[in-house]
């Protein structure tokens, strides 16, 4: 069953990347049109559909554009909205970067809840008929055909802290909003100032990401032991929720990135 916003919500703060402060106004949308933006700050008032062939790059976040109007980092609300049975959605901003908040996708979910709104199960698609994955060296993402919707992610890096970690959530059990939704992005203390360097993760700070080092996170506590490959799993939600409604599939994913979750869900929409 799908999640209706009857009133809408307003959330506002600062975007990773640019550092800008954006307004994001969520309302109704019962045209059946899906989920898209809407640029406010524009003349025109652009709207940008929430959908793969809208992406235009996935560099440590996902963007999308229509004609030259772009928004980033898109995939912790989206991700939010998708986990919470919402299909469609009118989403206003004021500038070029859906804000962070605390890194994570619960304050989105908070809203949706502030505004009446009780979240439903995930909606879930046509079922994946045979297996469909993308991979970069030993990096990959899988969709296989699954009797239920299902996702499992690995990670493994060389911070002690991380190292290998799994995580395997299926909506029917647990909710999105427990399990998921509060698992706040991550980022390592020796890549910070070569990201600033690149011109990236300005808004970035210890209240919006776990920031980890050799000798292990700088700003702890943690919500869950696995938190950050609970993010991961988050992360590929988000971009997997460009195909309109997430496929019946067992998805699969090992040291992914926006980059590989867009490739998969592009095969995917093009197999429709």
């Amino acid at each position: 069953m799908t999640s209706i916003i009857e009133k809408g919500f307003t959330v506002s703060g600062i975007g990773l990347h640019s550092g800008a402060k954006t307004q994001v106004h969520v309302l109704p949308d019962d045209r059946n049109q899906g989920r898209y933006f809407v640029r406010v700050d524009l003349p025109e008032k652009p709207m940008i559909p929430a959908t793969v062939s809208a992406v235009n790059q996935t560099l440590l976040s996902t963007e999308l554009m229509a004609d030259t109007a772009t928004v980033r980092t898109v995939e912790h609300l989206l991700a939010a909205l998708t986990g919470c049975g919402i299909e469609n959605a009118c989403i206003e901003i004021d500038g070029p970067e859906v804000p962070l908040l605390d890194g994570s996708a619960k304050n989105w979910v908070d809203a949706i809840i502030a505004s009446g709104l009780n979240p439903s199960e995930m909606a879930v698609g046509s079922p994946v008929i045979e297996p469909v994955w993308v991979r970069e060296g030993d990096a990959f993402v899988a969709a296989i055909p699954a009797p239920d919707i299902r996702f499992t992610y690995g990670i493994d890096f060389p911070y002690p802290a991380i190292g290998n970690q799994w995580v395997s959530w299926s909506p029917k059990t647990e909710p999105f909003q427990d399990f998921i939704a509060p698992a706040r992005t991550f980022g390592f203390a020796d890549q910070i100032e070569q990201l600033k360097q690149a011109g990236l993760i300005k808004g970035g700070s210890l209240e919006n990401a776990l920031i980890c080092d050799r000798s292990g996170w700088v700003n702890p506590p943690l919500r869950f032991d696995n938190e950050p490959v609970r993010h991961k799993l988050l992360d590929l939600i988000g971009d997997l929720s460009l195909l309109g409604t997430i496929p019946q599939a067992h998805f699969l994913a090992y040291k992914a990135s926006h980059k590989l979750h867009i490739q998969l869900a592009d095969i995917l929409y093009q197999n429709k």
